[in-house]
């Protein structure tokens, strides 16, 4: 038994020493798939690209943005919603932009944390887990099954009337029809990926906090 625990043990080094080379790998995949996510979500908040405003106008946060946070009726009904708003909005577009170069991976995450947090927590929470009710009970943590069933009753009357009165084949085409529950799960999975990156860094080779520290270390 000491020689095949020997030998695993001798092949687990190697594997690990072989692995430390493309340990990198993975958090440049997390940060490409959130980039571009968090990006558009920031600029979605902003009005950067917004014709017939000022200058600097353009770098605070939309007017409906801020209705819906700050409106308790239709939003989210947050307190200081101007500041919450840019404070999200920057956030998003900036940090999608560091986390693609891989640049203070870790100072950024957590922000981007918080604001999954918030997220989920004010505009999320109370429609449960499941974004898309494709399925009735796919986690134990599910805690809005009603709405999966209503989601799911009310795209089946929306089949019914589009095979009745449209040409379902031809809008059924690209993909089939489902209606939004719009729980935390992406905003939790997106935290959770932030998580990782927080811990482990842009990743090495792959980021730009790699080769400035290293830049760094040389120049002692």
């Amino acid at each position: 038994m000491n020689g095949i625990s020997g030998v695993c043990h001798q092949l687990h080094q190697r594997i690990r020493c072989g692995l430390r080379y493309f340990e990198g790998i993975a958090p440049l995949l997390l940060r490409v798939f959130l980039a571009p996510i968090l990006i558009k979500a920031g600029y979605g908040k902003l009005q950067l690209g917004a014709e017939g405003v000022g200058f600097f106008e353009r770098f605070t946060a939309d007017p409906n943005v801020v209705a819906w946070f700050g409106n308790p009726d239709w939003g989210l009904g947050l307190p200081m919603p101007d500041l919450l708003a840019l404070m999200a909005g920057w956030s998003e577009f900036l940090g999608g932009w560091f986390l693609l170069f891989g640049l203070l991976t870790r100072l950024v995450s957590i922000p981007l944390m918080l604001t999954m947090v918030v997220a989920a927590t004010t505009a999320h929470w109370d429609k449960g887990w499941h974004a898309l009710p494709e399925a009735k009970l796919t986690v134990p943590w599910e805690w809005r099954t009603d709405l999966i069933d209503d989601a799911l009753d009310r795209k089946s009357r929306a089949v019914s009337i589009l095979e009745e009165h449209g040409n379902i084949d031809y809008l059924t085409e690209a993909g089939s029809f489902t209606v939004l529950k719009n729980g935390i799960e992406f905003a939790a999975t997106y935290f959770i990926m932030l998580l990782s990156l927080l811990f482990t860094g842009g990743g090495r080779f792959t980021s730009v906090d790699y080769w400035l520290v290293r830049s760094l270390k040389t120049k002692e």
